[in-house]
């Protein structure tokens, strides 16, 4: 089958942001598959777990804040590189990686998460 790339695209920034900031449930119905295979280690594998994470979240850091500054697609799956602010000002640059299945649903994630540093040796920002 042939994806849609810029519909997946469309979706995988909806999913995360719609979860990001405090509608989990909402975002696992709207644009969750059958199944939900997750490999962040802090998260348990599963839409409930997924949805548990967070509520939890949302719920201890209501004022973070997220730009999606990039997202690539090939095939079943979506890239997002995103610029978050947490409060206290902490930020980080997130690498996200969404499958999706037939159905243009998602149904695996990887990430990679890193602080923004104060400086670099190269001077380039991380986003």
């Amino acid at each position: 089958m042939k994806h849609d790339l810029e519909a997946n695209k469309k979706n995988a920034i909806a999913f995360y942001r719609t979860a990001y900031l405090g509608e989990p449930t909402h975002a696992v119905a709207q644009y969750v598959g059958a199944d939900y295979r997750q490999h962040n280690p802090l998260v348990g594998d599963g839409k409930q777990p997924f949805i548990d994470y967070f509520t939890e979240m949302a719920r201890d850091y209501p004022d973070k804040s997220i730009e999606f500054v990039r997202a690539v697609a090939e095939g079943d799956l979506v890239a997002l590189h995103t610029h978050q602010t947490w409060p206290g000002n902490e930020e980080y640059v997130t690498m996200d990686f969404f499958r999706f299945d037939d159905n243009g649903k998602i149904v695996e994630h990887w990430d990679s998460i890193q602080a923004v540093p104060d400086e670099t040796m190269n001077g380039n920002p991380m986003y």
